[in-house]
């Protein structure tokens, strides 16, 4: 699996703690970049590519012609023979019929994640997204019209005064189009973004827990009742439609991650991009990308698996478990079982419905 990560937008949006850079002047040059880099680190995936996601950032906010760039070097450095899904994300307001039209024609992207993240016209201004309602609406015309037919959106929930009635209407929207998965996030207040500035400052007021607790389960109503089946904490999907791509993440499956920022996993170690364009675009044209690494120890590597698995509905699978491990897990999680946190079964420690909305905490309980 390959990520490629662009870091460019329009603007910042409020939440946002991503690396990115609101300037579209060095696309080119990063654009260059990047193939350099995936001409460099062929030789790291030696098998068949069977994912590829393009992520930011605003992946959209490159031409047809430097997503072109990227996608015949992929092709020529890259056996995508096996390849089952390339993940585009993309802005609504990016998604015109002439840009899709162009995606078509490359032959190369089958899958599109569209940031919408409210419906609302008062809400997108709060998270200072560049779109309205009505241009969400038509962004997913445009793509089903175009011929794509594995469309993700994204929304966000816990938003500060959004009411109940507010997001069962953005999930109703969601329930009369042609999507096929929904990320549904619980809105975060990071360190650092513009959001967190405006709560300090009192210009903003955030959701309590329990509005939080109560717009999730009516997220878990609506999917139960529209044929969407959860099977991460944020993630739903039409049966046959799960992200693949993000899917082998928790997992812990090797990846190379391209881009400035981006990370790279290979099992053992895990690697990471410098944080900065033009630092990135010098390395690149020098052959030799920046970038810090650290090797993951059994019980580093035991931590993360616990982390990512139990934010899936299929939870941590025994046999996974690092043999030195296996007895003090079991002891570990006895109080999680006995509080009805997680479910105990011959090959799986599960988590309950209620042990999804604990799952980081437990995780952090169980950690070595």
């Amino acid at each position: 699996m390959i990520y490629l990560h662009v870091p460019f937008c329009h603007r910042k949006c409020t939440y946002c703690a991503f690396y990115s850079v609101v300037t579209s002047q060095e696309k080119q040059s990063y654009v260059d970049a990047l193939c350099r880099e995936l001409a460099l680190r062929q030789h790291t995936m030696d098998h068949p590519i069977k994912t590829v996601y393009f992520g930011g950032g605003t992946p959209s906010i490159l031409v047809p012609e430097q997503l072109a760039q990227i996608v015949e070097t992929l092709r020529s450095n890259y056996d995508l023979s096996h390849t089952e899904e390339v993940t585009l994300e993309a802005n609504p307001e990016d998604l015109t019929p002439q840009y899709l039209e162009a995606l078509r024609a490359m032959g190369f992207f089958n899958r599109l994640s569209i940031g919408i993240q409210s419906f609302h016209d008062e809400e997108l201004r709060l998270l200072n997204r560049r779109h309205d309602g009505r241009q969400a609406l038509q962004a997913v015309e445009n793509a089903v019209e175009a011929g794509f037919s594995n469309i993700s959106i994204d929304l966000i929930y816990g938003l500060p005064g959004q009411g109940l009635t507010a997001w069962r209407d953005n999930l109703e929207r969601v329930a009369t189009l042609p999507v096929q998965h929904l990320s549904a996030y619980a809105l975060t207040l990071e360190k650092g973004t513009i959001l967190e500035k405006q709560v300090e400052q009192g210009r903003v007021a955030t959701a309590t827990e329990g509005e939080v607790l109560d717009h999730y389960e009516s997220l878990l109503e609506w999917a139960r009742s529209n044929g969407f089946e959860q099977y991460e904490i944020s993630n739903f999907s039409k049966p046959g439609f799960r992200a693949r791509h993000n899917s082998r993440y928790w997992n812990r499956t090797p990846y190379l991650g391209v881009g400035a920022a981006a990370h790279s996993f290979d099992g053992e170690y895990r690697r990471w991009n410098v944080a900065d364009v033009r630092q990135y675009v010098a390395s690149a044209a020098s052959g030799h990308i920046a970038h810090e690494e650290e090797q993951l120890g059994l019980k580093d590597a035991h931590n993360e698996y616990l982390m990512t698995a139990l934010r899936t509905v299929e939870g941590i699978e025994k046999s996974q478990v690092a043999l030195p491990f296996v007895t003090r897990l079991k002891e570990s999680i006895a109080r999680f079982v006995a509080a009805g946190l997680i479910e105990d079964t011959p090959t799986h420690y599960r988590p309950t419905h209620q042990g999804l909305l604990h799952a980081d905490g437990i995780a952090a309980e169980l950690f070595l």
